[in-house]
């Protein structure tokens, strides 16, 4: 076992097939290519940055899910896998702006039967959030305490905007 982890994330992880020194960059910089080629139809465009290619190169492809009860509310399976929120660039470009930064998509959170529930995504300085039907939530200042928060079903923190 690694100290890197609580016990629960570490088997998780595992379980997904990572291991210490996982890291695949080759597929990382396709992901980063193929978002930074993509506009959408109103002209956004993705940013890609190092917080968001290292958590690519490392833990790309995996579905990590928790076993045990949540603390909280049910742990969250997480798929990572950018090219989900491909068409997702205005979506972050406006969280990004609203919290004073960029915004990447990280993956998806997954509900019942696989299918994806909310957008799982990074911003410059490492924190992850995620972007549901309900809102947008803080899932923590690293991927390492977002896998935290998802796998051990600890409730995350919702995000308030300011009035504009």
């Amino acid at each position: 076992m690694t100290t890197r982890f609580p016990v629960a994330v570490d088997a998780a992880l595992r379980d997904a097939g990572w291991s210490p020194g996982r890291w695949d960059i080759r597929q990382a910089e396709i992901w980063a290519d193929t978002l930074r080629a993509h506009t959408s139809p109103s002209g956004y465009r993705h940013a890609v940055f190092p917080a968001a290619v290292e958590v690519w190169a490392e833990f790309g492809g995996l579905r990590v899910a928790g076993t045990a009860p949540g603390r909280h509310i049910a742990p969250t399976p997480l798929t990572v896998d950018p090219a989900a929120g491909l068409h997702w660039a205005r979506t972050l470009s406006d969280l990004g702006r609203a919290l004073d930064t960029e915004v990447a998509p990280l993956g998806t959170e997954e509900g019942h039967h696989g299918q994806a529930t909310a957008l799982v995504a990074i911003d410059a300085q490492g924190r992850v959030y995620s972007l549901d039907h309900s809102g947008d939530w803080y899932l923590g200042a690293t991927f390492d305490a977002a896998l935290g928060v998802l796998v051990t079903g600890t409730q995350p923190l919702r995000l308030a905007y300011a009035a504009e």
